[in-house]
């Protein structure tokens, strides 16, 4: 490596804000949430729309996305350092912006979609102004979504690794309580072999803890600062056995594909009936996490000496805010429970492909997707008059890394198989695709808990034209099987773009904002809604502009 490569290196990248007031946080980087880290931090708006939002450097926009993610309305900037800095959930964009954005959605005939930039035809400076905050997309309230991502990985960044002292922190991470996790037929926690929590009233317990063979910890805790009572995940943590490190962990550059794997190393199932995350302080043997690293038991702590172990975790913030807590565990020999037993054919290993099947179903989980063997608890329900019987394989939710595939036999014949979809009953009936072959139906599966059956949408779209009032024309698309697929609207054979109505199914059309010229003649639009299933339907109406 050169010298000058090696001091390129060496230089921290540090961008301004992208806010013109003080910055506090409704959220940080990898906070634990169900399915994903939270990508970027959540800047605070003051719960009102119309900030203005800077770029945080230097460099051009690459690519805008509207309705796609969960983030709304987003602009991403390509920095030359390496990185990009993306901005969500916004109101609107600047006037230029938006004039490169409209130009490309009237290209490409679609409202809501990708649309991406070359260098040199949207240039940004640092500290110049791009847009506005809002609330749209998956937002609760109104606020600025900011992440940062490697170029080369597109791996997650912290963001406060790039935006110096912006935000006032002198507070250190604070732990509520752990949890031990005694190994399934290899270890106890105070005489039981189940798992158990503890709270911590102070760094130091003076309460001393019994144990033998292997066991596991977990960590509730959350990290604060002094201007906002908002909670975070914790940054860094350490755990110690007699001083020695037997697992660590540092959220920051983590992949985007390995969102999920935030429910293996948090306590997922203790999360859902209680909504606080206990994060593991071992690895289970199919999370491959980076942000993770443990001594070769994985950072469980095999308890095999009847004396005092010393176990101690070290938390600190982004800021080196670090606080530490400290218990003691005696070595209590003792005999160890039975681990529970399971038919091999229902068990599906984290380490292997796996390939299950019961009487007109298959499901295929590629090596990857389940971080921990799993037993299935499988369920079927016959329906001799439906077109499949739904097939679920879990009691409780039990989500994938990443899709899988199932394959479901049809209970019939059907005059149109390409109508034809695997839906997945998870709250509400999600369209998770479909391929025909010789009576069954192919698709996905993400969540082992939900049940899965075969559902068919002849139905296209229902479309309702409100007319044109006030220059705006407005339509409502309703679509409640396989989902809208695409929309696109003509006037007297002329492309006009429609765009959502905050969140919901309207969309309007700004007359005055088309090609469309004012005549005071009799016009007419041309609206046709596609949903997934390829079925399409088409409404006219005549109006005088």
């Amino acid at each position: 490596m050169s010298f000058l490569l090696t001091l390129l290196l060496a230089v921290q990248v540090i961008y301004s804000s992208p806010v013109n007031y003080e910055v506090t946080l409704a959220g940080n980087f990898g906070e634990p949430r169900p399915n994903h880290f939270h990508g970027g931090i959540d800047v605070k708006t003051g719960q009102v729309e119309g900030k203005p939002i800077f770029s945080i450097g230097d460099g051009y926009v690459s690519e805008v996305t509207i309705g796609l993610y969960g983030f709304g309305n987003a602009v991403y900037v390509r920095h030359p350092e390496g990185y990009t800095s993306v901005y969500c959930h916004l109101k609107k964009f600047t006037p230029q912006i938006r004039a490169m954005v409209r130009r490309q959605q009237y290209r490409q005939h679609q409202s809501e979609g990708s649309f991406r930039f070359r260098p040199g035809e949207i240039p940004v400076s640092s500290g110049q102004l791009i847009a506005v905050s809002g609330n749209t997309g998956s937002s609760q309230a109104p606020h600025l979504h900011l992440e940062i991502h490697d170029n080369v990985t597109w791996n997650m960044l912290d963001p406060l690794e790039f935006l110096g002292d912006i935000v006032q922190d002198n507070t250190p991470p604070q732990a509520h309580g752990f949890m031990a996790y005694p190994q399934e037929g290899e270890g106890v926690f105070n005489g039981s072999g189940t798992k158990s929590c503890y709270g911590f009233p102070g760094t130091s317990l003076s309460r001393k803890f019994t144990a033998w063979g292997k066991v596991g910890f977990g960590l509730w805790a959350n990290d604060y600062t002094e201007t906002t009572y908002n909670n975070y995940g914790v940054r860094h943590t350490q755990l110690l056995v007699d001083g020695l490190p037997v697992f660590e962990s540092d959220v920051n550059n983590i992949p985007v594909q390995a969102n999920r794997l935030v429910n293996s190393w948090g306590d997922y199932e203790h999360y859902l009936r209680s909504h606080v995350w206990y994060m593991k302080s071992f690895i289970d043997e199919g999370n491959d996490l980076k942000i993770l690293s443990a001594d070769q038991r994985r950072g469980i702590i095999d308890f095999n000496e009847e004396r005092d172990y010393r176990i101690e975790y070290v938390l600190s913030d982004f800021r080196g805010n670090s606080r530490t807590y400290s218990f003691t565990v005696t070595g209590e020999r003792r005999a160890l429970p039975k681990g529970k037993t399971c038919p091999a054919k229902n068990l599906l290993r984290a380490d292997r492909t796996s390939l299950y099947q019961l009487p007109g179903m298959q499901l295929r989980l590629r090596k990857g997707l389940l971080p921990v063997t799993t037993a299935l608890r499988p369920q079927v329900r016959r329906q001799p008059s439906a077109l499949s019987d739904s097939y679920s394989f879990a009691l409780t939710s039990t989500p994938l890394v990443d899709y899988g595939q199932i394959s479901i036999r049809l209970n019939r014949e059907v005059a149109h198989p390409d109508k034809l979809y695997i839906v997945s009953d998870w709250g509400n009936g999600q369209y998770m695709g479909g391929t025909f072959k010789d009576g069954w139906v192919t698709g996905k599966v993400r969540e082992l808990a939900a049940h899965y059956t075969v559902a068919m949408d002849e139905e296209a779209p229902r479309v309702t034209l409100s007319g044109l009032s006030g220059g705006v024309l407005t339509v409502t698309i309703a679509e409640n099987e396989s989902g809208l697929a695409s929309f696109e609207a003509f006037v007297d054979g002329q492309f006009v773009l429609f765009e959502r109505v905050g969140k919901g199914p309207t969309f309007r059309c700004r007359l005055k904002d088309t090609p469309v010229e004012k005549t005071g003649t009799t016009r007419e639009l041309r609206f046709t809604a596609t949903d997934n299933r390829h079925n399409v339907r088409q409404v006219t109406a005549r109006f005088v502009y």
